[in-house]
Protein backbone atom coordinates (compact mmCIF):
# COMPACT_ATOMS: atom_id res chain seq x y z
CA UNK A 1 0.00 0.00 0.00
CA UNK A 2 1.41 3.55 -1.09
CA UNK A 3 1.55 5.93 1.08
CA UNK A 4 -0.60 8.78 -0.41
CA UNK A 5 -0.48 12.81 -0.30
CA UNK A 6 -3.85 14.21 -1.39
CA UNK A 7 -3.77 17.28 -3.17
CA UNK A 8 -6.33 19.55 -4.26
CA UNK A 9 -5.34 21.51 -6.91
CA UNK A 10 -5.69 22.53 -10.40
CA UNK A 11 -6.71 19.41 -12.14
CA UNK A 12 -7.72 19.10 -16.11
CA UNK A 13 -11.51 18.10 -16.28
CA UNK A 14 -11.59 14.70 -18.40
CA UNK A 15 -13.80 15.03 -21.44
CA UNK A 16 -17.23 13.82 -22.35
CA UNK A 17 -16.90 10.55 -24.69
CA UNK A 18 -20.00 8.75 -24.27
CA UNK A 19 -20.73 6.75 -27.43
CA UNK A 20 -23.42 7.82 -29.79
CA UNK A 21 -25.65 4.95 -29.53
CA UNK A 22 -25.75 1.41 -27.51
CA UNK A 23 -24.19 -1.70 -28.80
CA UNK A 24 -26.59 -4.14 -28.79
CA UNK A 25 -26.17 -7.79 -27.30
CA UNK A 26 -25.53 -10.25 -29.87
CA UNK A 27 -27.31 -13.66 -30.46
CA UNK A 28 -23.78 -15.45 -29.37
CA UNK A 29 -23.90 -13.57 -26.29
CA UNK A 30 -27.38 -14.46 -25.66
CA UNK A 31 -26.78 -18.12 -26.53
CA UNK A 32 -23.79 -18.32 -24.50
CA UNK A 33 -26.29 -16.54 -21.47
CA UNK A 34 -28.52 -19.61 -21.64
CA UNK A 35 -26.03 -22.27 -21.97
CA UNK A 36 -24.39 -20.54 -18.43
CA UNK A 37 -27.84 -20.43 -16.70
CA UNK A 38 -28.66 -24.28 -18.54
CA UNK A 39 -25.25 -25.29 -16.74
CA UNK A 40 -25.85 -23.84 -13.60
CA UNK A 41 -29.75 -26.06 -13.26
CA UNK A 42 -27.66 -28.91 -14.42
CA UNK A 43 -24.71 -28.80 -11.62
CA UNK A 44 -27.96 -27.96 -9.16
CA UNK A 45 -30.22 -30.57 -10.09
CA UNK A 46 -32.99 -28.00 -10.64
CA UNK A 47 -35.17 -29.57 -13.55
CA UNK A 48 -37.36 -26.27 -14.32
CA UNK A 49 -36.54 -22.72 -13.44
CA UNK A 50 -39.48 -19.92 -12.47
CA UNK A 51 -37.96 -16.88 -13.56
CA UNK A 52 -40.19 -13.73 -12.01
CA UNK A 53 -39.58 -9.96 -13.52
CA UNK A 54 -41.65 -6.28 -13.31
CA UNK A 55 -40.05 -3.00 -14.52
CA UNK A 56 -38.45 -2.48 -11.94
CA UNK A 57 -37.00 -6.08 -10.73
CA UNK A 58 -36.35 -7.15 -14.36
CA UNK A 59 -32.95 -8.07 -14.77
CA UNK A 60 -33.01 -11.85 -13.98
CA UNK A 61 -35.97 -11.90 -16.31
CA UNK A 62 -34.21 -9.78 -19.32
CA UNK A 63 -30.92 -11.42 -19.05
CA UNK A 64 -32.90 -14.50 -21.38
CA UNK A 65 -35.91 -12.63 -22.78
CA UNK A 66 -34.07 -9.35 -23.87
CA UNK A 67 -36.37 -6.84 -22.08
CA UNK A 68 -38.32 -6.02 -19.11
CA UNK A 69 -42.02 -6.28 -19.18
CA UNK A 70 -43.48 -2.78 -18.74
CA UNK A 71 -46.46 -2.12 -16.48
CA UNK A 72 -47.14 -6.10 -15.54
CA UNK A 73 -45.64 -9.15 -13.70
CA UNK A 74 -44.20 -11.91 -15.40
CA UNK A 75 -42.86 -15.14 -15.31
CA UNK A 76 -40.08 -17.80 -17.48
CA UNK A 77 -39.99 -20.60 -17.28
CA UNK A 78 -36.76 -22.74 -17.83
CA UNK A 79 -36.83 -26.13 -18.44
CA UNK A 80 -33.41 -28.19 -18.64
CA UNK A 81 -33.84 -28.70 -21.96
CA UNK A 82 -33.71 -25.20 -22.58
CA UNK A 83 -37.74 -25.09 -23.58
CA UNK A 84 -38.51 -21.60 -22.72
CA UNK A 85 -42.49 -20.09 -21.76
CA UNK A 86 -43.76 -17.08 -20.70
CA UNK A 87 -46.35 -15.99 -19.08
CA UNK A 88 -47.57 -12.13 -20.05
CA UNK A 89 -50.29 -10.01 -18.95
CA UNK A 90 -52.18 -8.20 -21.59
CA UNK A 91 -49.99 -5.49 -22.75
CA UNK A 92 -46.90 -7.39 -22.85
CA UNK A 93 -48.52 -10.62 -25.01
CA UNK A 94 -47.60 -8.87 -28.19
CA UNK A 95 -44.13 -8.74 -27.23
CA UNK A 96 -43.38 -12.38 -26.60
CA UNK A 97 -42.42 -12.75 -30.69
CA UNK A 98 -39.90 -10.30 -29.86
CA UNK A 99 -38.11 -12.43 -26.81
CA UNK A 100 -34.09 -13.26 -28.04
CA UNK A 101 -35.24 -16.65 -28.03
CA UNK A 102 -38.58 -19.13 -29.45
CA UNK A 103 -40.77 -19.43 -26.72
CA UNK A 104 -44.36 -20.48 -25.88
CA UNK A 105 -46.72 -17.55 -24.62
CA UNK A 106 -49.32 -18.10 -21.83
CA UNK A 107 -51.71 -15.22 -20.99
CA UNK A 108 -52.27 -14.38 -17.78
CA UNK A 109 -54.56 -11.50 -16.94
CA UNK A 110 -53.52 -11.60 -13.43
CA UNK A 111 -50.24 -9.89 -14.71
CA UNK A 112 -51.94 -7.03 -15.81
CA UNK A 113 -52.91 -3.45 -13.97
CA UNK A 114 -56.26 -3.24 -12.33
CA UNK A 115 -59.26 -2.88 -14.23
CA UNK A 116 -58.15 -4.30 -17.30
CA UNK A 117 -60.07 -7.02 -18.85
CA UNK A 118 -59.53 -9.94 -17.38
CA UNK A 119 -59.59 -13.39 -18.25
CA UNK A 120 -62.08 -15.96 -15.96
CA UNK A 121 -61.83 -19.54 -17.72
CA UNK A 122 -58.68 -20.70 -16.07
CA UNK A 123 -57.01 -20.07 -12.64
CA UNK A 124 -52.93 -19.20 -11.92
CA UNK A 125 -52.65 -22.66 -11.09
CA UNK A 126 -54.28 -24.07 -14.03
CA UNK A 127 -52.10 -21.38 -16.46
CA UNK A 128 -48.96 -22.54 -14.51
CA UNK A 129 -49.83 -25.94 -15.45
CA UNK A 130 -50.72 -25.23 -18.93
CA UNK A 131 -47.17 -23.38 -19.20
CA UNK A 132 -45.22 -26.36 -18.31
CA UNK A 133 -44.71 -26.16 -14.44
CA UNK A 134 -44.67 -29.88 -13.63
CA UNK A 135 -45.62 -31.18 -10.16
CA UNK A 136 -42.99 -32.57 -7.80
CA UNK A 137 -40.03 -31.80 -9.32
CA UNK A 138 -37.16 -29.74 -8.12
CA UNK A 139 -37.66 -25.93 -8.75
CA UNK A 140 -35.74 -23.07 -8.70
CA UNK A 141 -37.60 -19.97 -8.24
CA UNK A 142 -35.88 -16.79 -9.08
CA UNK A 143 -36.93 -13.58 -7.68
CA UNK A 144 -34.65 -10.08 -8.23
CA UNK A 145 -32.41 -10.99 -5.05
CA UNK A 146 -31.21 -13.58 -2.82
CA UNK A 147 -31.05 -13.57 0.91
CA UNK A 148 -28.41 -13.60 2.85
CA UNK A 149 -29.65 -13.65 6.01
CA UNK A 150 -26.86 -15.20 9.04
CA UNK A 151 -30.13 -16.11 11.12
CA UNK A 152 -32.80 -16.83 8.15
CA UNK A 153 -33.51 -19.73 6.01
CA UNK A 154 -32.29 -17.86 3.17
CA UNK A 155 -33.28 -20.62 0.43
CA UNK A 156 -36.93 -20.12 1.73
CA UNK A 157 -37.52 -16.96 1.54
CA UNK A 158 -38.94 -15.21 -1.55
CA UNK A 159 -39.59 -11.97 -2.88
CA UNK A 160 -42.41 -12.69 -5.46
CA UNK A 161 -45.83 -11.88 -4.91
CA UNK A 162 -47.65 -13.88 -2.62
CA UNK A 163 -50.64 -14.74 -5.20
CA UNK A 164 -47.28 -15.77 -7.39
CA UNK A 165 -45.64 -18.18 -4.92
CA UNK A 166 -48.89 -19.77 -3.65
CA UNK A 167 -50.02 -20.65 -6.81
CA UNK A 168 -46.34 -22.32 -7.84
CA UNK A 169 -46.63 -24.08 -4.61
CA UNK A 170 -50.02 -25.44 -5.69
CA UNK A 171 -48.66 -26.83 -8.53
CA UNK A 172 -45.18 -28.23 -7.64
CA UNK A 173 -45.87 -29.41 -4.11
CA UNK A 174 -44.27 -27.25 -1.29
CA UNK A 175 -42.65 -30.32 0.41
CA UNK A 176 -39.22 -29.22 -0.52
CA UNK A 177 -39.53 -29.26 -3.74
CA UNK A 178 -39.17 -25.63 -4.41
CA UNK A 179 -35.91 -23.01 -3.03
CA UNK A 180 -34.66 -19.64 -3.85
CA UNK A 181 -32.02 -19.72 -6.50
CA UNK A 182 -31.63 -16.29 -7.72
CA UNK A 183 -27.78 -16.82 -6.36
CA UNK A 184 -28.01 -18.80 -9.24
CA UNK A 185 -28.03 -15.58 -11.27
CA UNK A 186 -26.15 -12.68 -9.04
CA UNK A 187 -24.43 -14.75 -6.39
CA UNK A 188 -20.99 -15.70 -5.62
CA UNK A 189 -19.99 -17.60 -9.70
CA UNK A 190 -23.65 -16.75 -10.16
CA UNK A 191 -23.85 -16.05 -14.28
CA UNK A 192 -24.77 -12.45 -14.65
CA UNK A 193 -21.38 -11.63 -12.12
CA UNK A 194 -18.62 -11.62 -15.70
CA UNK A 195 -19.46 -10.15 -18.40
CA UNK A 196 -18.23 -10.45 -21.99
CA UNK A 197 -16.44 -8.21 -24.53
CA UNK A 198 -19.82 -7.49 -26.00
CA UNK A 199 -21.79 -7.29 -22.38
CA UNK A 200 -18.92 -4.79 -21.55
CA UNK A 201 -19.44 -2.68 -24.68
CA UNK A 202 -23.01 -2.72 -24.60
CA UNK A 203 -23.14 -1.65 -20.62
CA UNK A 204 -20.18 1.16 -21.36
CA UNK A 205 -22.91 3.17 -23.15
CA UNK A 206 -24.65 3.99 -20.08
CA UNK A 207 -22.11 4.36 -17.27
CA UNK A 208 -20.31 6.54 -19.78
CA UNK A 209 -23.70 8.29 -20.53
CA UNK A 210 -24.64 8.76 -16.50
CA UNK A 211 -20.95 9.94 -15.93
CA UNK A 212 -21.15 12.40 -19.23
CA UNK A 213 -24.31 13.75 -17.47
CA UNK A 214 -22.66 14.48 -14.25
CA UNK A 215 -19.83 16.50 -15.82
CA UNK A 216 -22.76 18.33 -17.77
CA UNK A 217 -24.34 19.09 -14.19
CA UNK A 218 -21.38 19.52 -12.57
CA UNK A 219 -20.43 22.32 -14.86
CA UNK A 220 -23.96 23.38 -14.81
CA UNK A 221 -24.23 24.32 -11.28
CA UNK A 222 -24.27 27.85 -9.89
CA UNK A 223 -25.58 29.97 -7.03
CA UNK A 224 -29.07 30.65 -8.04
CA UNK A 225 -29.63 27.54 -10.55
CA UNK A 226 -32.52 25.19 -9.60
CA UNK A 227 -32.06 21.69 -8.85
CA UNK A 228 -34.65 21.00 -12.10
CA UNK A 229 -32.26 22.64 -14.22
CA UNK A 230 -29.39 20.84 -12.36
CA UNK A 231 -31.70 17.34 -13.17
CA UNK A 232 -32.04 18.46 -16.76
CA UNK A 233 -28.93 18.14 -17.22
CA UNK A 234 -28.37 14.41 -15.79
CA UNK A 235 -31.87 12.79 -17.99
CA UNK A 236 -30.61 12.39 -21.49
CA UNK A 237 -32.42 10.60 -24.87
CA UNK A 238 -34.83 8.84 -23.55
CA UNK A 239 -33.06 6.36 -21.64
CA UNK A 240 -34.24 4.38 -19.58
CA UNK A 241 -32.81 5.19 -15.40
CA UNK A 242 -31.84 2.73 -13.15
CA UNK A 243 -31.87 4.67 -9.51
CA UNK A 244 -34.04 8.59 -8.88
CA UNK A 245 -32.60 10.80 -10.06
CA UNK A 246 -30.82 13.56 -7.54
CA UNK A 247 -30.00 17.23 -7.66
CA UNK A 248 -30.17 18.27 -4.23
CA UNK A 249 -29.16 21.81 -3.20
CA UNK A 250 -29.41 22.03 0.63
CA UNK A 251 -31.45 20.15 2.82
CA UNK A 252 -33.25 17.06 1.10
CA UNK A 253 -36.30 15.35 1.87
CA UNK A 254 -38.49 18.10 2.97
CA UNK A 255 -42.25 17.20 3.46
CA UNK A 256 -41.28 13.60 1.92
CA UNK A 257 -40.12 14.87 -1.31
CA UNK A 258 -37.33 12.70 -3.42
CA UNK A 259 -37.08 14.76 -6.67
CA UNK A 260 -35.43 18.08 -7.93
CA UNK A 261 -37.74 21.20 -7.21
CA UNK A 262 -37.31 24.36 -7.81
CA UNK A 263 -34.75 25.04 -4.78
CA UNK A 264 -31.94 27.43 -5.54
CA UNK A 265 -28.44 26.41 -5.17
CA UNK A 266 -27.31 28.67 -2.34
CA UNK A 267 -23.50 29.35 -1.43
CA UNK A 268 -22.48 26.98 1.24
CA UNK A 269 -25.73 24.44 0.32
CA UNK A 270 -24.60 20.82 0.25
CA UNK A 271 -25.26 19.38 -3.01
CA UNK A 272 -26.07 15.71 -4.01
CA UNK A 273 -25.93 14.75 -7.92
CA UNK A 274 -26.73 11.05 -9.09
CA UNK A 275 -27.67 9.51 -12.15
CA UNK A 276 -27.73 5.98 -13.12
CA UNK A 277 -28.28 4.37 -16.90
CA UNK A 278 -28.27 0.07 -17.58
CA UNK A 279 -24.30 -0.28 -16.76
CA UNK A 280 -23.32 2.10 -14.81
CA UNK A 281 -24.03 5.39 -12.53
CA UNK A 282 -22.32 8.45 -11.79
CA UNK A 283 -22.60 10.30 -8.29
CA UNK A 284 -20.90 13.50 -6.77
CA UNK A 285 -21.55 14.83 -3.63
CA UNK A 286 -19.95 18.20 -2.23
CA UNK A 287 -20.38 21.84 -1.47
CA UNK A 288 -21.63 25.15 -3.47
CA UNK A 289 -18.35 26.54 -2.44
CA UNK A 290 -15.88 28.38 -4.06
CA UNK A 291 -13.20 27.91 -1.63
CA UNK A 292 -13.11 27.12 2.19
CA UNK A 293 -14.00 30.32 3.60
CA UNK A 294 -18.01 30.02 1.77
CA UNK A 295 -18.43 26.84 3.94
CA UNK A 296 -20.72 26.79 6.81
CA UNK A 297 -18.61 28.00 9.99
CA UNK A 298 -19.00 24.25 11.63
CA UNK A 299 -17.68 22.34 8.73
CA UNK A 300 -14.62 24.48 7.53
CA UNK A 301 -12.32 21.71 7.65
CA UNK A 302 -14.85 19.53 5.49
CA UNK A 303 -11.88 18.45 2.63
CA UNK A 304 -9.41 17.35 5.42
CA UNK A 305 -12.04 15.95 7.65
CA UNK A 306 -14.11 14.46 5.03
CA UNK A 307 -13.23 14.79 1.26
CA UNK A 308 -9.60 14.46 1.19
CA UNK A 309 -9.88 11.03 3.96
CA UNK A 310 -12.49 9.78 1.41
CA UNK A 311 -10.50 10.19 -2.01
CA UNK A 312 -7.61 8.15 -0.34
CA UNK A 313 -9.80 5.64 0.17
CA UNK A 314 -11.50 5.90 -3.44
CA UNK A 315 -7.64 5.56 -4.86
CA UNK A 316 -6.41 2.78 -2.43
CA UNK A 317 -9.61 0.89 -4.07
CA UNK A 318 -7.77 1.31 -7.26
CA UNK A 319 -4.95 0.69 -6.63
CA UNK A 320 -5.76 -2.91 -4.78
CA UNK A 321 -8.85 -4.01 -6.74
CA UNK A 322 -7.66 -6.87 -9.12
CA UNK A 323 -8.66 -10.12 -10.68
CA UNK A 324 -7.86 -13.17 -7.50
CA UNK A 325 -8.21 -11.26 -4.63
CA UNK A 326 -11.03 -11.69 -2.09
CA UNK A 327 -14.14 -9.21 -1.53
CA UNK A 328 -12.56 -9.47 2.18
CA UNK A 329 -8.91 -8.16 1.16
CA UNK A 330 -10.47 -5.56 -0.22
CA UNK A 331 -13.12 -4.76 2.46
CA UNK A 332 -10.66 -5.27 5.20
CA UNK A 333 -8.24 -2.41 2.41
CA UNK A 334 -11.12 0.35 2.68
CA UNK A 335 -11.64 -0.44 6.55
CA UNK A 336 -8.26 0.05 6.86
CA UNK A 337 -7.76 3.59 5.51
CA UNK A 338 -11.61 4.79 6.30
CA UNK A 339 -12.64 3.11 9.18
CA UNK A 340 -16.32 3.09 9.62
CA UNK A 341 -16.69 4.09 13.41
CA UNK A 342 -14.90 7.38 12.44
CA UNK A 343 -16.43 7.93 9.00
CA UNK A 344 -19.59 5.93 9.22
CA UNK A 345 -20.13 4.08 5.82
CA UNK A 346 -22.68 1.19 6.42
CA UNK A 347 -22.57 -0.31 3.16
CA UNK A 348 -20.07 -2.90 0.69
CA UNK A 349 -17.84 -0.65 -0.80
CA UNK A 350 -18.28 -1.11 -4.08
CA UNK A 351 -20.45 -3.62 -5.76
CA UNK A 352 -21.75 -5.18 -8.64
CA UNK A 353 -23.73 -3.37 -11.70
CA UNK A 354 -25.60 -4.60 -15.44
CA UNK A 355 -29.41 -3.45 -15.67
CA UNK A 356 -29.76 -2.57 -11.98
CA UNK A 357 -27.54 -0.29 -10.45
CA UNK A 358 -26.90 -2.49 -7.17
CA UNK A 359 -26.74 -6.36 -8.65
CA UNK A 360 -25.01 -7.54 -5.79
CA UNK A 361 -21.63 -7.12 -4.29
CA UNK A 362 -18.70 -9.75 -3.41
CA UNK A 363 -17.18 -7.22 -1.28
CA UNK A 364 -18.36 -7.46 2.22
CA UNK A 365 -17.09 -8.21 5.78
CA UNK A 366 -15.56 -12.19 6.16
CA UNK A 367 -16.34 -12.52 2.39
CA UNK A 368 -14.30 -15.27 0.71
CA UNK A 369 -15.80 -14.50 -2.99
CA UNK A 370 -12.59 -14.29 -5.41
CA UNK A 371 -12.85 -11.29 -8.06
CA UNK A 372 -12.67 -12.23 -11.62
CA UNK A 373 -12.23 -10.70 -14.80
CA UNK A 374 -15.31 -9.44 -16.81
CA UNK A 375 -16.64 -7.66 -12.98
CA UNK A 376 -18.40 -4.46 -13.67
CA UNK A 377 -17.80 -2.94 -10.25
CA UNK A 378 -19.43 0.54 -8.96
CA UNK A 379 -17.23 2.03 -6.78
CA UNK A 380 -19.56 3.22 -4.08
CA UNK A 381 -17.97 4.26 -0.66
CA UNK A 382 -20.01 6.51 1.13
CA UNK A 383 -19.19 8.33 4.31
CA UNK A 384 -21.67 9.73 7.17
CA UNK A 385 -19.95 12.24 8.89
CA UNK A 386 -21.85 13.63 11.49
CA UNK A 387 -22.35 17.76 11.24
CA UNK A 388 -20.73 17.67 7.57
CA UNK A 389 -22.12 17.40 4.07
CA UNK A 390 -21.74 14.03 2.39
CA UNK A 391 -18.54 13.40 -0.39
CA UNK A 392 -18.63 11.09 -3.28
CA UNK A 393 -17.45 10.26 -6.71
CA UNK A 394 -19.21 7.28 -7.21
CA UNK A 395 -18.40 5.96 -10.67
CA UNK A 396 -17.77 2.23 -12.86
CA UNK A 397 -14.94 0.04 -14.03
CA UNK A 398 -14.28 -3.51 -15.16
CA UNK A 399 -11.84 -6.07 -14.50
CA UNK A 400 -10.27 -7.57 -17.41
CA UNK A 401 -7.60 -10.33 -17.71
CA UNK A 402 -5.09 -10.27 -20.82
CA UNK A 403 -7.60 -12.37 -22.57
CA UNK A 404 -10.66 -10.36 -22.06
CA UNK A 405 -8.20 -7.32 -22.99
CA UNK A 406 -7.75 -8.91 -26.15
CA UNK A 407 -10.98 -9.59 -27.58
CA UNK A 408 -11.98 -5.88 -26.37
CA UNK A 409 -9.02 -4.58 -28.19
CA UNK A 410 -9.66 -6.68 -30.98
CA UNK A 411 -13.22 -6.54 -31.28
CA UNK A 412 -14.21 -2.73 -30.14
CA UNK A 413 -11.32 -0.83 -31.13
CA UNK A 414 -13.31 2.37 -30.49
CA UNK A 415 -13.84 1.82 -26.71
CA UNK A 416 -10.85 0.42 -26.03
CA UNK A 417 -9.56 3.51 -27.20
CA UNK A 418 -11.79 5.44 -24.79
CA UNK A 419 -10.62 3.04 -21.63
CA UNK A 420 -7.22 3.70 -22.40
CA UNK A 421 -7.69 7.53 -22.38
CA UNK A 422 -9.36 6.91 -19.50
CA UNK A 423 -6.47 4.87 -17.66
CA UNK A 424 -3.91 7.77 -19.01
CA UNK A 425 -5.97 10.38 -17.65
CA UNK A 426 -6.41 8.74 -14.07
CA UNK A 427 -2.44 7.82 -14.23
CA UNK A 428 -1.16 11.13 -15.76
CA UNK A 429 -3.41 13.70 -14.62
CA UNK A 430 -4.37 12.46 -11.53
CA UNK A 431 -1.38 10.84 -10.03
CA UNK A 432 -3.35 6.83 -9.70
CA UNK A 433 -1.05 4.18 -9.83
CA UNK A 434 -4.25 2.50 -11.25
CA UNK A 435 -4.31 -1.45 -10.85
CA UNK A 436 -3.40 -3.06 -14.49
CA UNK A 437 -6.42 -5.30 -14.31
CA UNK A 438 -9.13 -2.24 -13.90
CA UNK A 439 -10.48 -0.48 -17.44
CA UNK A 440 -12.88 2.67 -16.83
CA UNK A 441 -16.43 2.62 -18.24
CA UNK A 442 -16.70 6.22 -18.38
CA UNK A 443 -14.03 9.47 -18.21
CA UNK A 444 -14.85 10.80 -14.83
CA UNK A 445 -13.76 7.98 -12.59
CA UNK A 446 -12.19 9.45 -9.47
CA UNK A 447 -12.72 13.18 -11.30
CA UNK A 448 -13.72 14.78 -7.51
CA UNK A 449 -14.28 18.73 -7.14
CA UNK A 450 -15.16 19.06 -3.30
CA UNK A 451 -16.21 22.37 -3.95
CA UNK A 452 -18.47 22.36 -6.87
CA UNK A 453 -18.71 26.14 -7.45
CA UNK A 454 -15.07 25.90 -8.08
CA UNK A 455 -14.76 24.57 -11.58
CA UNK A 456 -10.71 24.59 -12.17
CA UNK A 457 -9.69 22.60 -8.89
CA UNK A 458 -9.89 18.61 -8.04
CA UNK A 459 -8.42 15.96 -5.75
CA UNK A 460 -5.25 14.10 -7.24
CA UNK A 461 -2.32 12.59 -5.53
CA UNK A 462 1.17 12.91 -5.29
CA UNK A 463 3.20 10.28 -4.45
CA UNK A 464 5.34 9.63 -1.32
CA UNK A 465 7.95 6.97 -0.41
CA UNK A 466 6.26 3.30 -1.15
Amino acid sequence: MRNLKIEYKTVKAPQPDAPSAPTALTQATMEERKAKVLRKMKERGIEQLIVYGDVEHGGNFEYLVGYFTRFEESLLILKQDGAMTLMLGNENMNKASKARFPADAVHVSLFSLPNQPNRTDKTLPVLLAEAGVQSGVRTGIVGWKMFTSPIEHNKQLYDLPAYVLSAIEQVVGNSGFCSNETDLFIGDQGVRTTNNANEITHYEFGAALASDCILKAMDKLEVGTTEMELADALVRWGQHTSVVTIAASGPRFIQGNMFPSENRVKVGDPISLTVGYRGGSSSRAGYAVHHQQELPQTCRDYLTRVAKPYFEAYVQWLETIRIGLSGKALFDRIEEVLPRKEYGWSLCPGHLTAEEEWMSSPVYENSQEILTSGMIFQIDIIPSVSGYGGVSAESTVVLADAHLKQQLREQYPEMWRRMQQRRTYLIEELGIALSEDVLPMCSTVAYLRPYLLNKDQALAVEAQSI
